[in-house]
């Protein structure tokens, strides 16, 4: 994808315009993003899906008791007779390959921040209520018709005592009606409310909004981990990206103290002990690579992948024709010479030809690009092969 091109899916304009003017910054609606778009699955599709333990699902709804909610599995579903209610299936792209290929139009967002594609089905007048979200958003009209008010207020107040996260005061300052193909672009915290016009499905392309505290508690865990792998193995201390200086598998010492008259008391020597142990671990760039890498790139609890062919070796026989793909559910990303999959660190540097895997999600077969791949490159891939994560195609 080439960032300073127009892109039909962003209404004419490039991906560079559109990250500089609009992402995080305003809405954008974009008529027949997707011309005459056909959703890959259908209304009685997603009423399947939502049957299924591994899919998460929330079926919510309107009445004379105000707002309802329920989470799935749903084995019955309301009548389709029965307006006000919605069921919204999240991270379909996890189950459904065509809808993978949709959520990875968006690629000229880093896949660091792409999250997912949740896909809602309603009844007239079905929706959520007018709330916010924390992430960016894209609203892709699939089926049917949608309502949409909008609002970029200051006042996000909720409603208080309600099953949902409901705007309590919202005003709209603009409505559109979206068909099929049509889309909208919210950022973060842009108030809205979407109802659905007849029966109608809306695919969400959500991104991921990490908070600090989500992102420092992730550091101390993966320097956690790094002291926990190092003390299993003292030899290795001093290479850590994670731990400079003395060991510290050391124990606390006090020679010398004076006799204590009150014990219950903590130590100031304990004290500084502990001070100065933290200090040992660098907190730097290598540390949040390695943590960014493997929770970017953690599979999801209900990601599934078929075992590949066992036989295969790609080491002894690497093929003439066709290409790699990555499997739907895979994630792999690289920074550097570091390389990530599905939430481990590879034992491979990120060449050239892992990169390009990663940034174009196949990788073309030849004889010439076999060369280019080193024999544990080649083992490793095979490896991916054989559990799933990699699949060969002809052609």
């Amino acid at each position: 994808m080439k960032i300073d091109q127009p892109l039909i899916l962003l209404g004419g304009i490039t991906p560079q315009e559109f990250m500089r003017d609009y992402w995080q910054r305003r809405p954008l609606l974009i008529r027949q993003a997707i011309p005459g778009f056909q959703p890959s699955l259908s209304i009685a599709d997603i009423k399947e899906l939502v049957k299924r333990e591994e899919v998460e699902s929330r079926l919510i709804w309107r009445d004379d008791q105000g707002w309802s909610m329920k989470t799935g599995p749903f084995n019955r579903l309301p009548s389709a007779s029965k307006p006000n209610w919605s069921v919204l299936a999240q991270s379909v792209d996890l189950h459904d390959d065509a809808t993978a290929a949709l959520m990875r139009q968006f690629r000229f967002i880093s896949d660091a921040r792409l999250d997912d594609a949740m896909i809602s089905i309603a009844t007239d007048g079905g929706g959520v209520g007018p709330h916010f979200d924390s992430y960016d958003v894209f609203l892709l009209q699939a089926y049917g018709q949608r309502r949409w008010r909008i609002s970029q207020q200051k006042d996000l107040e909720l409603a208080p005592e309600l099953p949902l996260k409901i705007l309590k005061n919202f005003v709209a300052e603009e409505e559109f009606v979206l068909e099929p193909g049509d889309m909208l672009y919210l950022p973060p915290h842009a108030a809205h409310d979407g109802v659905a016009v007849g029966d109608c499905m809306t695919i969400s392309i959500g991104f991921r909004a990490p908070t600090q505290a989500t992102l420092a508690c992730g550091m101390l865990e993966a320097a956690n981990d790094q002291i926990l792998a190092n003390l299993g193995d003292l030899s290795g201390l001093y290479a850590s990206p994670a731990i400079s200086g003395p060991s510290l598998s050391a124990t606390f010492q006090d020679q010398g103290v004076a006799a204590s008259i009150t014990p219950a008391a903590l130590p100031d020597e304990l004290v500084k002990a502990t001070v100065k142990a933290i200090r040992k671990v660098k907190f730097d760039k290598k540390l949040a690579t390695r943590f960014l890498g493997q929770w970017l790139t953690e599979l999801a609890p209900n990601a599934y992948f078929e075992p590949g062919d066992e036989d295969q070796d790609l080491s002894t026989e690497f093929p003439a024709s066709g290409k790699l793909i990555l499997d739907r559910c895979t994630r792999l990303m690289y920074r550097g010479k570091q390389l990530f999959i599905n939430g481990e660190v590879a034992p491979v540097r990120a060449s050239s030809r892992l990169r390009l895997l990663a940034d174009q999600r196949e990788l073309a077969c030849d004889s010439r690009k076999a060369a280019k791949l080193k024999k544990k490159e080649l083992r490793l891939l095979t490896e991916w092969l054989h559990d799933g994560w990699l699949h060969y195609v002809e052609g």
